[in-house]
């Protein structure tokens, strides 16, 4: 798993560029498969909005452009649109870009979402301010990108990944406006054939922990309104 040794790299490098050269007489031929694939494709969509706390989320996709935009709209589906996120202006100056997840606050004023512009799966979580548009500064890295509120808006719950075999084992805690390395783990799954994940239940009234393996799935619970609490 040496992502740095060089005789690798430069071995999988030439192997691209070998690549590349004996496939140059298809280049027209993968053009012309590329625009009958995308002909076929719906590209000014959107998905069916649902309502979610007062809010109604949609995403949609414009002509012309690789990623999705996400908005909602106050009670009403005739109400003014709010940008939440538009992927394409995000993923500029990035040779890849996803979104992760997005999980609004219980009282709708922020939103924390996640991102990851390498291609590992190892997202980075941030918050935005939908009030003022403002992102705050801290960068929780590492993570699996899921992420979720307690109830009292200030406190985040979130699954960090094993830097080395990238699994999913250890559940923490950020507090808002707070330094990421006092971050507090709140659970942490020693099996490795195990790997864990937080959320919040429909109800909105729980946290929950959940590990799983194979065969066997376990769960630790926690009241939202007491995110200091021991699950």
């Amino acid at each position: 798993n040496d992502r740095e040794n060089q005789e690798v790299l430069d071995y999988l490098h030439a192997e691209n560029k070998y690549t590349k050269q004996m496939m140059k007489h298809t280049e027209a031929f993968q053009e012309k498969l590329f625009e009958e694939m995308k002909a076929r494709i719906k590209e000014d969509d959107q998905s069916v909005p649902y309502k979610f706390n007062g809010y109604w989320y949609i995403t949609r996709f414009e002509k012309g452009k690789d990623y999705p935009i996400y908005s909602r709209k106050k009670e009403t589906l005739e109400a003014p649109e709010e940008l939440l996120f538009d992927c394409n202006d995000m993923a500029k100056n990035h040779a890849y870009f996803k979104l992760g997840s997005i999980s609004i606050s219980p009282d709708n004023s922020l939103a924390a979402f996640s991102t990851d512009t390498v291609s590992r799966r190892q997202y980075i979580i941030q918050v935005k301010n939908l009030i003022t548009g403002e992102i705050y500064p801290e960068k929780i890295k590492n993570t699996t990108g899921s992420v979720t509120w307690a109830n009292d808006n200030q406190t985040l719950f979130y699954s960090r990944k094993d830097k080395v075999t990238l699994r999913s084992n250890s559940i923490c805690k950020h507090k808002l406006h707070t330094k990421v390395t006092e971050d507090v783990e709140v659970y942490h799954e020693e099996d490795e054939t195990f790997n864990t994940f937080v959320y919040k239940t429909k109800s909105r009234k729980y946290i929950v922990i959940g590990s799983s393996s194979t065969l066997t799935s376990e769960y630790r619970i926690l009241n939202a309104d007491t995110p200091n609490e021991a699950f």
